[in-house]
């Protein structure tokens, strides 16, 4: 079944029970920080930004229905990603906001008339008065932030997760584009914000080059713009054809225009290029006929749009409009359609991950889609290859929506070659063990049943060991590992910290020499220190992702007390295979299981996962031979003194604070000693009420616990 068909199968929101919701909240924000992981940082997406929206959107609609499951942690609270570990990083003085996305007229027709709602409510705006948008294409890019003091550029950076992003400053002044003193008369203090990208016709170039040197090439232009960008060598960066248009800023101290269109000429003046084809329209009908004029001119164009961006013009009205979440409610960005085209498919070939789950790849004749050569799809599943019921031979239809992977729409029944024969999905892993494929209960996913003794799963287990959120061993890639693992070199990931003893026999090896044998092993050794987040987020426990690696660090503190926990919660959860129905069973099955099961964000089904993955000793073993060659850093337990006045209570903050941002609330509750979460339960001391508060206020009322406004809770914590 296609993600569109999932989408429409799906109960709808308003149908979900609470259970039903708070399981499908875990998978979709467990889904989108993949995706966020993919597009951010490896600069690799796997589904279509129409795809994703859908993701982001249906994650909305059900913290809509249940705000109690928004936390910190959640996608619709954050912007982009973690900055990686390769770059310093740069805290932002203005956050870098997202933008909604509008995909049909009645969406766009919807923020239209929210924002006039918005601007009678809080301004004087007649009901017949005009309200203009500055409107520019959507570059399809990389956002950048730069800072510059006394008119010289100071420091730059990617959005990272929007508060924090890489210091890329060195990379940025290879940038032509990009000036490194603004002309004329600029702000003692300004962030200019725009977008880094790749030009078509030199990415097709600077590809043909890479391909003549033996090197990496990339799949699209903006790929290509994020990779170069973050080069660690600067000089790499330098032969890049790179180019940058502004359009935004963070911090401005003095501000001296008044509208966004007189900022883009602000811009221009300094020295900046700002995309010629932006636009005032005073109407939603002259918004309307731009956005068609730029669908009709983006396949001319020498780069890359995925959509318009519309942005109230006046800056005071920006300003009354305000934020909400992650992004402006002042603008909006109005998505192109997918691209499709058609292609002969090959052949379906199977791909096994670290879990186990068989993934059918559409083996496509290369064809351009949107300016992008595409080779394969995924199928998704065996439920969407009978859905299609495409086969070997037929022609297909393609569709790329942005900067992604594509799907396969379907087959052209005039064009099906006489004699296709139906697919059939494998019953057996395609690895050399041949082991069967079994379905999941009640789900579409089917694995191999061969666990780690699964070669494809060893190898895939190894690639997430060290991939850039877990150990990132720079020059070890995923062909390296291959590699290295079908010639005997690993097996397990405590064999990476063992090559140095196979450094004669790595340096015979095709492509790899005196230096670049040596980079590696001193790669590996930076890494023989490790903090615990990371080292459990490499391990790849089951339903374990970067986040919860890292909650669990915190409730833990230290490698051995983790493991200690977890060997000792899986053999209470074994002795009591059947007492665990419900949550509030947890503890009868022992202290450690209990206490894992009221881990923020694990719960009873993360619990049991977690407890049979070390319940087999051969992961076990995998870890405590990783334990011998390591060192894991602890994560450091905040000192609370004895006499704090919040000392072992638990806050929760709901509703919207006027005195305080979330975060600076927060952080002065643990100051007193208390231990702040996102949902209200029976262990709750405190609920600190805002404005418009849902159902955390009437929760805690209905339990019975202690309610306060945000004027007592600013004399309580002064």
């Amino acid at each position: 079944m296609s993600r569109a068909a999932k989408f429409k199968a799906a109960l709808a929101v308003d149908e979900l029970t609470e259970r039903q919701a708070r399981a499908e909240h875990k998978r979709l924000s467990d889904e989108i920080a993949l995706h966020d992981k993919l597009y951010y940082e490896k600069d690799a997406p796997e589904i279509s930004d129409a795809d994703y929206d859908r993701l982001r959107q249906r994650l909305k609609a059900i913290e809509d229905r249940f705000p109690q499951f928004v936390d910190m942690f959640s996608p619709t609270q954050r912007v982009g990603t973690t900055p990686t570990t390769a770059f310093a990083k740069v805290r932002h003085a203005r956050p870098m906001l997202s933008l909604d996305n509008a995909f049909t007229d009645e969406e766009l027709q919807g923020f239209f008339d929210r924002v006039r709602r918005g601007l009678e409510r809080e301004t004087d705006l007649k009901p017949d008065e005009e309200i203009a948008f500055n409107c520019e294409p959507k570059i399809d890019g990389l956002s950048i932030s730069l800072r510059y003091e006394d008119g010289e550029f100071i420091v730059g950076a990617t959005r990272g997760d929007g508060t924090t992003g890489e210091d890329v400053t060195a990379n940025l002044r290879t940038v032509e584009d990009i000036p490194h003193r603004l002309k004329g008369k600029a702000p003692r203090v300004v962030d200019v914000r725009g977008e880094v990208y790749m030009e078509r016709q030199a990415f097709e170039e600077m590809n043909r080059r890479q391909e003549a040197a033996g090197e990496k090439t990339f799949a699209n232009p903006r790929n290509a713009a994020a990779g170069s960008l973050r080069q660690l060598d600067a000089s790499i960066t330098a032969t890049r054809p790179l180019r940058f248009f502004a359009y935004a800023w963070g911090e401005a101290e003095p501000r001296s225009w008044k509208t966004h269109s007189e900022y883009l000429k602000v811009l221009r003046s300094w020295g900046f290029r700002v995309n010629p084809l932006s636009h005032l329209c005073r109407t939603p009908e002259e918004v309307r006929a731009f956005y068609r004029k730029m669908s009709a001119e983006r396949p001319s164009l020498p780069y890359d749009i995925d959509g318009v961006v519309y942005k109230v013009d006046r800056i005071d009205w920006q300003d009354q409009l305000g934020f909400v979440s992650r992004a402006p409610r002042w603008a909006i960005a109005h998505k192109f359609p997918a691209e499709q085209a058609r292609t002969r498919l090959n052949g379906i070939l199977i791909q096994v991950g670290r879990t186990g789950a068989l993934t059918p790849v559409a083996d496509l004749e290369p064809v351009n889609v949107g300016g992008v050569m595409v080779a394969r799809a995924t199928l998704h599943n065996a439920d969407e290859i009978e859905r299609l019921d495409v086969r070997a031979g037929d022609m297909v239809i393609v569709q790329r929506a942005g900067d992604v992977i594509p799907q396969v729409l379907g087959y052209v029944p005039e064009q099906r070659p006489k004699g296709a024969h139906k697919y059939h999905f494998p019953t057996h892993c395609p690895c050399p063990l041949k082991t069967r494929v079994q379905s999941e209960e009640g789900g579409v996913v089917r694995r191999c049943s061969g666990g780690l003794e699964c070669p494809f799963q060893q190898v895939e287990r190894l690639r997430h060991f060290v991939s850039r959120n877990c150990f990132d061993i720079d020059g070890l890639g995923g062909t390296h590992i291959e590699n290295f693992f079908n010639d005997g070199l690993l097996k397990v990931p405590g064999d990476i910290f063992r090559l140095h003893e196979k450094e004669r026999e790595i340096k015979k090896r095709e492509g790899w020499g005196e230096i670049s044998v040596r980079n590696l092993l001193a790669a590996i050794e930076a890494r023989r220190t490790i903090s615990l987040d990371r080292f459990i987020n490499a391990i790849g426990i089951p339903l374990i992702g970067e986040a919860t690696a890292k909650i669990l660090a915190q409730e833990y503190g230290d490698g051995d007390a983790w493991l200690d926990e977890m060997l000792a919660a899986a053999r209470e959860r074994k002795k009591a295979p059947d007492a665990v129905k419900k949550e509030k069973a947890a503890v009868e099955v022992g202290p450690s299981y209990g206490r894992l099961c009221n881990v923020e964000q694990i719960g009873v089904t993360t619990a049991d996962a977690m407890c049979a993955f070390f319940n087999e000793g051969h992961n076990v073993e995998i870890i405590r031979d990783l334990r011998r060659q390591l060192t894991v850093e602890g994560v450091a337990r905040r000192a609370i003194a004895a006499d704090a006045p919040l000392r072992d209570k638990t806050v929760v903050f709901t509703g919207e604070l006027s005195t305080m941002t979330r975060d600076e609330a927060k952080a002065r509750a643990e100051e007193l000693g208390a231990k702040v979460t996102d949902s209200v339960s029976k262990k709750t001391s405190l609920v600190v009420v805002g404005e418009n508060a849902g159902s955390k206020a009437r929760k805690a009322t209905e339990l019975g616990i202690q309610t306060m406004t945000e004027d007592e809770w600013v004399k309580l914590s002064s």
